[in-house]
C-alpha cells in the first residue's frame, strides 16, 4: 500500500483516545482524560517514541461554560474550526452504521518536540461531516461526549473501527494498539475480522489503560442497541463472550482482548483487580508533562539551575541548590499573575498576601468540592487567625445534574461568607485557567471520596510549581505523599475500616486542624520551612510524577 504520511514509515503504537488536550484553542477535550492524553502525546514527541494518536474532531468541543450570578451553569457550543490548525487529508474510509455506509475522513495535527530531539507525533482527528453523509451521520463528530447512548455507540464506532480502518488507509503499520479507556475497544473487532478472528495474535496486539474505579465510568450498550447500530462484525455469541453476556461492556470487551493492562495508580490497579477478577493489571501511576505545566517564572529558574531538566525531569532532584529567595521570588511572581487575573474577572479584591488555596477539578458529587464549607464557624474561625482565600473552578457534564447543584450550593456559600472570605468560582474551567491556578495558588486542595479517584494529575501540576499539595489519602497521592514533609493529608489511611460517617467526620476534622495548626502558621511565620516543603513538592514529587518517566514505563513494559 502507498503511504500516504511517507515521513512516518516506521512502525508505530496506535494510541486511541476519546478525548485529546493540545492546545488551549482546539476544545478536543473534556478533562484529565485528555489532557493527559495530550501530555502522553508530548512526551512521545520529546523521547522520540514512535507514536501515532487517534480521536475525534469534535466540531461543536465539550461545551463553554457560563455560570450566572446565582451559580448556575449555561452550556453553549464551542465551535472551532479545524482548518486553522490542522490538514485535512485525503483519504477516506467508511464504517457500518444503522445498515448505512457512514464516510469518514481525517485531519492531520503534528506534535513537535519542545526539546532538541526532533520527534513528532501526529495526531489523527476522525470526521464524519462528509458530503454524501445523511445529516444525522455528519453530527457524529460534533459534541465530544455528546446525545444519548445511541450517538455514544456511533462515535465509538467511528473512532475504534473507523480509527483503525483510517490508520490502514493512511499507510501506517502498526505494532501494538493501545485504548486509553474503553471508548476506542471496538478496535478489536475489527483486528478480530482482520485476523481470522485469531483471539491470541489480537491480543498480542492490545494494550488497555483503564481510568476509573467507578461502575457507571465502564460504557455499557444493550445488545439490541448494538446490532441495531453496528450489525454483527462478530458473531453475537463470540462478541458476548468478550463483551460480557447481559450489555456489551466496553471495558471487559478491552480486558479480555488486550495482553497488557494497567490501572493509573498503585491503588487503582487494586481496584481494578476487585471489579474486574481473574484478569492481571499492571500499574503505571500517571504523570504531566513538566515543561508545559511548569510556569514561566519556574521554567526560567530550572534553566539556570538544572539545565535540561524539561527533558529529563529526574534531574529535579537537585532543586536543594536553588536559593530560598529565588524559589520565592518565582512563586510570587506566578502567585500575582494568578491574583490580577482573578480580579481583572471578578472584581472580588484578592490580594498577594493572602495565604490561597485552589481547587479545581470536574464539578461531580465524589470530587466533594463542598468539605471545606462543612463547618462555617470553623472556617470563620480559621480565617480570623490567619486570613486565607479559595479559588474554585471545574465544570459539571451537562447531564450531572448533582454536579451542577454542587456548583450552584458553592456559590450559595460564597455569598454566605463574603463578608468574611474573598472566595471565588472561575467560569468556564480550560487548559490556560488551570495553568494560571496550579502555578498561583499556595496550597492545593483535593478532596475526593476515596476510592473514587483512579489517579488525579492535578496536584502533580501543582507540584511542579513549587506549589504544596494538601489532600485526601487516594489515587497518586498515596504514592506521592510524605507527611509534613511533600504535603498534607487529610482523613484517615484508605484502608481503614470506617463507616462513611466515621470517615467523613475524621477528613473534616483533620482538614480544619491542620490548616488551623499547621499549614497557616507555617505560611505565616515559618517561611523558610514554607520553602523547604515548596522544594520538596518539586525534587520528591515532580522528579518521578511526569509524563517522561510513565511513557518510558509504557514503552518498556507495554510497547517493546
Amino acid at each position: 500500500m502507498q503511504r500516504v504520511l511517507a515521513v512516518y514509515e516506521e512502525p508505530r503504537i496506535a494510541y486511541f483516545t476519546m478525548e485529546v488536550g493540545l492546545r488551549n484553542d482546539i476544545p478536543t477535550y473534556a478533562g484529565g482524560l485528555g489532557v493527559l492524553a495530550g501530555d502522553v502525546i508530548r512526551s512521545s514527541a520529546d523521547l522520540s517514541l514512535p507514536l501515532v494518536a487517534v480521536t475525534l474532531i469534535s466540531k461543536k468541543g465539550h461545551f463553554k461554560q457560563q455560570i450566572t450570578k446565582e451559580g448556575k451553569q449555561i452550556e453553549q457550543p464551542m465551535e472551532w474550526v479545524p482548518s486553522s490548525f490542522l490538514r485535512l487529508l485525503r483519504e477516506e474510509v467508511e464504517v457500518e452504521l444503522q445498515k448505512r455506509q457512514v464516510k469518514v475522513k481525517a485531519w492531520l495535527y503534528e506534535c513537535c518536540s519542545k526539546s532538541l530531539t526532533g520527534g513528532t507525533v501526529p495526531v489523527i482527528f476522525l470526521d464524519t461531516d462528509v458530503k454524501g453523509n445523511v445529516p444525522e451521520d455528519r453530527e457524529i463528530t460534533h459534541f465530544l461526549y455528546g446525545g444519548d447512548e445511541r450517538y455514544r455507540l456511533k462515535q465509538e464506532v467511528v473512532l475504534g473501527i473507523g480509527g483503525a480502518r483510517m490508520l490502514e488507509a493512511l499507510g501506517f503499520e502498526i505494532r501494538r494498539y493501545h485504548m486509553n479507556e474503553g471508548h476506542s475497544s471496538l478496535l478489536t473487532l475489527e483486528l478480530l475480522q482482520r485476523n481470522g478472528m485469531d483471539v491470541d495474535k489480537v491480543r498480542n496486539m492490545c494494550i488497555f489503560t483503564t481510568h476509573t474505579p467507578m461502575e457507571a465510568g465502564h460504557d455499557k450498550f444493550p445488545y439490541d442497541l448494538v446490532q441495531e447500530v453496528i450489525g454483527e462484525p462478530i458473531p453475537l455469541h463470540i462478541l458476548k463472550r468478550f463483551g460480557g453476556k447481559d450489555r456489551l461492556n466496553m471495558t471487559r470487551l478491552a480486558l479480555n482482548l488486550s495482553e497488557y493492562v494497567n490501572g493509573v495508580s498503585k491503588r487503582h490497579r487494586s481496584l481494578t483487580k476487585e471489579m474486574f477478577p481473574g484478569f492481571e493489571v499492571q500499574a503505571i501511576t500517571n504523570g504531566i508533562y513538566s515543561f508545559n505545566w511548569t510556569c514561566e517564572h519556574f521554567r526560567n529558574l530550572l534553566d539556570r539551575y538544572i539545565p535540561g531538566w524539561a527533558n529529563e525531569p529526574e534531574l529535579l532532584v537537585r532543586v536543594d541548590g536553588i536559593p530560598n529567595e529565588e524559589i520565592w521570588r518565582a512563586h510570587t511572581s506566578a502567585k500575582m499573575e494568578l491574583i490580577d487575573y482573578v480580579n481583572s474577572v471578578t472584581g472580588v479584591g484578592m490580594d498577594y498576601e493572602t495565604l490561597t488555596l485552589g481547587f479545581a477539578r470536574r464539578a461531580t458529587a465524589y470530587k466533594r468540592a463542598y468539605l471545606i464549607f462543612s463547618d462555617f464557624k470553623r472556617l470563620r474561625r480559621i480565617n480570623q487567625k490567619a486570613k486565607i482565600q479559595l479559588i474554585f473552578a471545574g465544570k459539571a457534564h451537562p447531564k450531572d445534574n448533582l454536579g451542577k447543584e454542587l456548583i450552584k450550593t458553592i456559590f450559595d456559600y460564597i455569598e454566605e461568607l463574603k463578608s468574611d472570605i474573598k472566595i471565588i468560582y472561575l467560569e468556564d474551567y480550560d487548559l490556560e485557567i488551570a495553568a494560571k491556578l496550579v502555578s498561583g495558588v499556595d496550597v492545593w486542595l483535593n478532596t475526593p471520596l476515596p476510592p473514587l479517584e483512579a489517579s488525579g494529575t492535578s496536584g502533580m501540576k501543582a507540584a511542579h510549581n513549587g506549589v504544596i499539595n494538601f489532600s485526601v489519602l487516594d489515587g497518586w497521592w498515596i504514592e506521592g505523599w510524605i507527611e509534613d514533609v511533600t504535603g498534607w493529608s487529610i482523613g484517615p489511611d484508605p484502608d481503614e475500616q470506617l463507616t462513611p460517617k466515621e470517615r467523613t467526620s475524621r477528613e473534616i476534622e483533620d482538614l480544619y486542624g491542620k490548616l488551623e495548626y499547621i499549614i497557616a502558621p507555617r505560611f505565616y511565620r515559618e517561611r523558610r520551612e514554607w520553602i523547604d516543603m515548596m522544594k520538596n513538592s518539586i525534587g520528591k514529587i515532580a522528579y518521578y510524577f511526569n509524563s517522561h518517566r510513565m511513557m518510558r514505563k509504557y514503552a518498556t513494559a507495554a510497547y517493546i
